[in-house]
């Protein structure tokens, strides 16, 4: 009887720890849902602020004139630039009141071959100026493949007024593709140029440049 009775008070026992246990684990375990909950509805909250560029953007790598700049899937040099008053091709020359800027580059990807899209110029104050369509593409790198580890130099042409040129970058892509991916790859490479340096390409351009030239 007496067996019994001990067996009885410890027993009630062994019970209450074990629901402690369990009410502790419990009690852990929704800490860690409301955290989880509350995180991602701050998530759902920045994106909510967040415009479809800044959701689905690329994600840049940045270089300056020279450097080759790794943007993982490709890599790229901005070798040259120059300044011109007219471009020409074969029997056909085209003229401008403004200025033609060539940027000559060099590049390569990492796994498949890949085409790079007709570059932006991005200015000091933030205008965006295309690649000229006055030049036709298959004169630029845009109709070249980019190999894997096979450096291939190529060009490519703006058509802007001299006071886009101080500050000024220039930003390089991947070519679209039949399926919209977002954060794909891009490079900016800053040309390097000051005021004074903008000044002095703007005031001695080529009078032509012809794109026979290797």
């Amino acid at each position: 009887m007496t067996a019994t009775q001990q067996r009885s008070i410890v027993a009630p026992g062994r019970r209450s720890r074990r629901a402690g246990e369990k009410q502790g684990i419990g009690a852990r375990l929704l800490s860690v849902a409301a955290g989880l909950v509350l995180l991602g509805g701050a998530v759902w909250l920045q994106t909510l602020h967040m415009t479809d560029d800044e959701i689905s953007g690329p994600v840049t790598y940045t270089g300056a004139k020279g450097e080759v700049v790794d943007a993982r899937r490709f890599s790229l040099r901005l070798d040259s630039f120059t300044a011109a008053k007219s471009i020409q091709s074969g029997s056909q020359t085209i003229g401008t009141d403004n200025l033609f800027l060539v940027v000559n580059v060099t590049a390569k990807s990492s796994l498949k071959p890949y085409h790079l899209r007709q570059p932006e110029l991005l200015t000091a104050d933030g205008k965006r100026f295309d690649a000229t369509d006055r030049v036709n593409d298959d004169l630029t790198m845009a109709m070249s493949w980019v190999q894997p580890d096979i450096w291939k130099s190529g060009r490519f042409f703006f058509e802007v007024p001299s006071s886009a040129l101080a500050g000024a970058h220039v930003v390089f892509g991947l070519g679209k593709e039949v399926i919209v991916e977002p954060y794909k790859p891009e490079v900016e490479v800053d040309l390097g140029l000051d005021d004074e340096g903008a000044r002095k390409l703007a005031a001695s351009p080529q009078d032509v440049y012809s794109t026979d030239q290797k």
